[in-house]
């Protein structure tokens, strides 16, 4: 299961809770203050590899091996 980040419009708390694609825009309470909020906030994500590494060529649109 995914873990979401909301906003409580009530008391402007940014919080995380671990929610199923299906209750994703459900309301969920506020651990701060409990009142129930859908304002789910867009959340960075990371990504790491472990294979050879490459550079972004944004004109040709792909990956580019050095070398």
């Amino acid at each position: 299961m995914p873990i979401y980040e909301y906003r409580c419009k009530s008391c402007q708390q940014s919080f995380e809770t671990l929610r199923s694609f299906s209750q994703k825009d459900e309301p969920t309470p506020c651990p701060e203050c409990g009142v129930p909020t859908k304002t789910r906030l867009l959340s960075l994500t990371a990504a790491t590899s472990h294979g050879e590494s490459c550079g972004w060529d944004a004109g040709a649109n792909a990956c580019v091996r050095p070398g």
